[in-house]
């Protein structure tokens, strides 16, 4: 009995402390960017290091402004981040409707092309599509950095499979009423798929906004440049600012948990795919 009790004791002290290191773990990375952010270069390197939050972030933000223009690229990025989000639900929706709703031939060997091209790697495609957009005249333009990647094999994996549980009863009762399949898809069964919605929009939306490869190679102007582009820009080969560069996170990382918050209480029932209650 003693035993157990000791072993209670050591639980409670141990679990919470395990739990307040993993919170400082993943807390300090933001603070030291906090400080970074409001501290020049020289002071993130002085021995000992500053861990106070400094009086520099209007300065480098003036800085990082006159580098990459930053309000340019806050737009850019949040402009190409929303817009793919509202295409490619929109692909993704109706795909996975047809997908799991809709019996035809080479229904299962669609789905099948769609998980295997899942395995193709991303720097396969970057050439044809390239070309692809040249030869449409697309080349640093929205559209490049938007169409390529609208139709995204994982987000009609995942909201498949939330609409095979949504029950197909409602939908023949709905038929048997007069109603049409559009009217039955955004009136009945896209109410439901309120958290899987949101999960994917989540999964969309940090895969666009964090997207490197594909804008640095479809832009040539620094109108054009997203937050990841804009960012390694300003690496230079002999010195670098580390002021402009936290300040530049620090805006790049807002959009992300605002988004995040929004539609978190959706998120893990999307990702469950218990979308229908």
């Amino acid at each position: 009995m003693q035993e157990k009790t000791a072993s209670t004791r050591i639980k409670k002290v141990i679990l919470p402390l395990l739990l307040l290191i993993g919170i400082v773990m993943s807390i300090f990375p933001f603070y030291w960017m906090l400080v970074g952010s409001t501290n020049h270069t020289s002071k993130m390197f002085s021995n000992p290091p500053t861990m106070v939050v400094g009086d520099q972030f209007l300065t480098n933000l003036n800085n990082l402004n006159a580098s990459i223009g930053i309000w340019r690229v806050l737009f850019n990025s949040l402009f190409v981040s929303i817009s793919y989000v509202i295409l490619a639900l929109i692909v993704s929706t109706m795909a996975a409707y047809a997908l799991s709703k809709f019996h035809f031939k080479g229904n299962k060997f669609i789905f099948m092309a769609f998980l295997l091209s899942m395995m193709i790697p991303h720097q396969a495609l970057l050439i044809p599509q390239f070309r692809m957009m040249s030869d449409f005249n697309m080349l640093n333009t929205y559209l490049a950095l938007i169409l390529p990647s609208v139709c995204t094999p994982f987000a009609i994996f995942l909201m498949r499979q939330n609409f095979m549980a949504f029950p197909t009863e409602l939908m023949e009762a709905a038929r048997m009423d007069g109603a049409g399949e559009l009217r039955i898809f955004f009136r009945i069964v896209l109410p439901s798929m309120k958290p899987a919605l949101a999960a994917t929009s989540i999964f969309l939306f940090l895969q666009q906004w964090n997207n490197f490869l594909w804008p640095l190679v479809v832009t040539t102007s620094k109108e054009m440049y997203t937050f990841p582009v804009a960012l390694s820009s300003l690496r230079g080969s002999s010195i670098i600012d580390y002021g402009q560069i936290n300040v530049g996170i620090m805006i790049a990382t807002i959009p992300i948990i605002i988004f995040f918050l929004v539609l978190q209480k959706h998120f893990i029932q999307g990702m469950l795919g218990s979308a229908v209650k």
